[in-house]
């Protein structure tokens, strides 16, 4: 049986990576846009309940079943799924602890890259919306598309955008860099500086904002507290009572999957971090904490910088905006409004990049203990072949940038729908497989916390029964079938990226099938069967 080779250097290093994984560019650019566009006030409802029912009691059972999982010597998601369930069958589960995040950095790299050029952008002084605050938003949206070739495909090529190559050279190398260095001295060593980094940039961007009172006095509904409500207060849909939105299934499906895409959960990648674990070490309250930290990174800090922001200057309709909409077109306005906003715009967008590389390491960690520990290749062949898959999966969003259509199609049925997918998998396999009592017990070994035991009926009944419902109302919403099933159908790059979406899977699928015949000729990851109690 191999053995564990890579373990964290501290706790602390295992709660800031993490949560490092966890904050990112879904808490300061994805949370507001999905707020906004859902409800803002009336959003936050779903979103809390499904903090509490689902996000919290699947995150403690993640961490219980990586740190299990490591004990028997197995640091990724199909291997782990196969302990778990005491058969090799389950192994292909962890198809998509593999996939969902691979796919998801093939896109967040790339976001990496506008980050770190609109810092540089910021930093230099060369975007310029120019002198007449009329043309402000135009002029915004018209560097934003000429940045990211998003006015055809293959824009990335133009003149214009000819600067994005280079800089989504220079994050994509970063990443694999870090990674290649391992748990403890790359993404330990990285999140244990940037976290903190991070946290001062947002906590100065912040204080700006809420100290900006009414800065025009011609519009004086246009400040502070009114652009505090419009991201607290319940608000309907064109006019409609604020309650209607809580009828709607998409609005709790988003709420779902934002809460799940910025707290890392239904990604394989908590099961990956936690299998470091030693056998006794507290995974109750590192969780909670790990949780709580990305809770204040998105609805203290992201949610009450951005939206206020935005509102402030642009007013209501200014803030809703697609989902990285008030990131890269609305924000630059605001800072172009607001004193020393080339100063505060490039902190901004810094601390951004920072966000967007503490996630995208964790993206890439746990394809890289599979390839390790499943085909029993060294870490340089495992980043080698990782790199390869990432770099042609990120260059076929980055040329198909036309309106972004690649890059929210991977969104949507990775970042919101699979996640969604596994995280119920997750929840039902803890539960009904493995044992709430034994997965109980399992997570209380060495805890520093007691975890109340209502979590047990919660975990076991409540969570899985709220992710079912939420799921089978959206699939019988004939809307929501309009909308993206349309898409598919008339959308060629949308088409394209679903193919591509499946050809990963079903690569991933074929290297967890060589993987699984490997195993159980060592005898790898062996488990004694699954409590009786599971199916009582």
């Amino acid at each position: 049986m191999p053995k564990v080779k890579e373990q964290w250097g501290t706790r602390l290093g295992v709660i800031l990576a993490v949560a490092g994984s966890a904050v990112g560019l879904g808490n300061f650019l994805r949370f507001p846009g999905q707020a906004a566009q859902n409800g803002g006030g009336a959003f936050m409802i779903p979103y809390f309940i499904a903090l509490i029912l689902v996000a919290i009691p699947i995150c403690w059972a993640e961490w219980a079943m990586g740190r299990f999982g490591g004990s028997k010597g197995c640091n990724s998601a199909p291997a782990i799924f196969g302990v778990l369930g005491g058969k090799s069958r389950y192994r292909y589960i962890g198809v998509l602890g593999i996939m969902i995040p691979i796919m998801i950095y093939m896109y967040y790299v790339l976001i990496e890259a506008w980050c770190l050029g609109y810092a540089w952008a910021y930093l230099t002084g060369s975007i310029d919306l120019g002198g007449d605050p009329g043309q402000y938003a135009q002029r915004s949206t018209d560097f934003f598309n000429a940045f990211t070739g998003a006015t055809a495909d293959g824009g990335v090529f133009e003149s214009g955008a000819s600067s994005l190559l280079l800089l989504a050279a220079i994050t994509f190398t970063l990443n694999f860099v870090l990674i290649y260095r391992g748990v403890s001295k790359g993404i330990e060593a990285f999140c244990i500086r940037a976290m903190p980094i991070m946290a001062i940039c947002a906590v100065v961007v912040l204080v700006r904002v809420l100290t900006l009172g009414t800065p025009n006095p011609d519009l004086p509904d246009q400040n502070v507290v009114n652009g505090l409500g419009f991201m607290w207060n319940p608000q309907g849909a064109d006019g409609a009572p604020w309650y209607t939105v809580l009828l709607d299934s998409k609005v709790w499906l988003a709420a779902t999957g934002q809460i799940f895409f910025s707290m890392s959960v239904g990604f394989g990648i908590i099961i990956n971090y936690s299998s470091y674990l030693k056998r006794d070490d507290d995974v109750v309250l590192s969780g909670l904490t790990a949780a709580s930290t990305n809770e204040f990174f998105e609805v203290c800090l992201g949610g009450m910088i951005t939206i206020p922001a935005a509102f402030i200057f642009l007013g209501a309709a200014g803030v809703v905006g697609g989902t990285f909409g008030l990131g890269f077109n609305a924000l630059p306005v605001v800072f172009e409004y607001m004193p020393a906003g080339r100063l505060f715009g490039f902190v901004w967008f810094f601390m951004l990049f920072l966000a967007a590389i503490t996630s995208s390491l964790s993206m890439l960690q746990p394809a890289i203990a599979f390839l390790e520990e499943g085909l029993d290749i060294g870490r340089r062949a495992s980043v080698t072949l990782l790199g390869l898959i990432t770099f042609m999966g990120a260059a076929f969003i980055l040329y198909f940038s036309k309106g972004l259509t690649a890059l929210d199609t991977v969104d949507f049925w990775v970042g919101t729908m699979l996640i969604f997918v596994l995280a119920t998998i997750e929840v039902i396999l803890f539960s009904w497989v493995f044992g709430v009592e034994r997965g109980y017990k399992e997570a209380m070994r060495g805890a520093d916390l007691k975890i109340p035991k209502v979590w047990k009926f919660v975990i076991k009944y409540i969570s899985p029964t709220y992710l079912l419902v939420i799921f089978v109302l959206w699939c019988i919403d004939p809307e929501n079938l309009r909308k993206h099933w349309g898409t598919l159908t008339q959308n060629p790059v949308a088409k394209y990226s679903m193919i591509l979406i499946i050809g990963v899977t079903v690569f991933i699928g074929l290297l967890v099938h060589i993987a699984s015949r490997r195993w159980d000729k060592h005898g790898f990851g062996e488990s004694e069967p699954p409590d009786m109690e599971a199916s009582s």
